[in-house]
């Protein structure tokens, strides 16, 4: 019983660092935050694993998953960056910003839980990557624009939403030799955080932004290859038509 209960426990776990992190943002700690969020992922990225290796996967967690994901990767992470970052913009701006950027993750969660993906690909920028980026994004408010943070919570937002393809690391698996070693590695994360709570989180921030420019890339290069076969048929079209 314990043993299936323990994916539940993970996600739990991840729900209470979501509100932890807003308590700490208005408390004026945004980088114990921002690690809050942080350490939420790593927890997100073990309670589906371990689920799947125990066969302990069911409907409750996943609905259990979604609601947890959307407090710590799409509320508070909306907090942190409004605290920091958004007080010296127009108020209208920063309250309709900072609520659409949940909103578009409640809708990415939505349609992942109704409609069937691609093997091996999310479709559109996951919650997690999208709310790790925001709250690492918003450290450096000291040394970029407002108005630059409210494009890039925008573009995250519309990321979620999108039919962009994002690589799958799902099948990376974890020995069940190493279940009980877990929480000594969350204990051990949570540990360097307090210790180097702002340069850690603004190391974690550089793996995460390249992962949501990777589908940007991706984006692009599709539309380029898409106009360009566009150009090509109109110019065999004008061709035969000389004909």
């Amino acid at each position: 019983m314990l043993t299936k209960s323990l994916p539940s426990v993970f996600t739990v776990g991840n729900l209470f660092l979501g509100i932890l992190a807003i308590i700490l943002v208005f408390n004026e700690r945004p980088e114990y935050a921002a690690i809050m969020v942080i350490v939420a992922m790593l927890m997100d990225g073990l309670d589906g694993r371990v689920a799947r290796a125990l066969n302990a996967q069911s409907e409750f967690g996943k609905e259990l998953d979604s609601l947890s994901d959307v407090i710590s990767f799409g509320v508070a992470p909306a907090f942190i960056m409004y605290v920091v970052a958004f007080s010296g913009i127009n108020e209208a701006a920063a309250w309709i910003v900072t609520a659409i950027f949940p909103i578009c993750g409640a809708l990415r969660l939505a349609r992942f839980n109704v409609i069937d993906g691609i093997p091996g690909y999310f479709v559109g920028l996951p919650i997690p990557a999208a709310g790790g980026v925001l709250c690492t994004l918003a450290l450096f408010h000291k040394d970029i624009p407002s108005i630059v943070l409210l494009i890039s919570t925008l573009i995250l937002s519309y990321l979620m939403v999108s039919t962009i393809k994002y690589p799958s690391f799902k099948k990376v698996g974890v020995p069940k030799a190493a279940y009980w070693i877990l929480p000594l590695v969350i204990a051990l994360a949570v540990i360097l955080a307090i210790v180097f709570p702002g340069t850690l989180s603004k190391l974690l921030f550089i793996p995460l932004v390249l992962y949501a420019l990777y589908g940007l890339k991706k984006n692009v290069n599709r539309l380029f290859r898409r106009s360009k076969r566009r150009l090509e048929e109109e110019n065999a079209n004008r061709h035969t038509h000389q004909f």
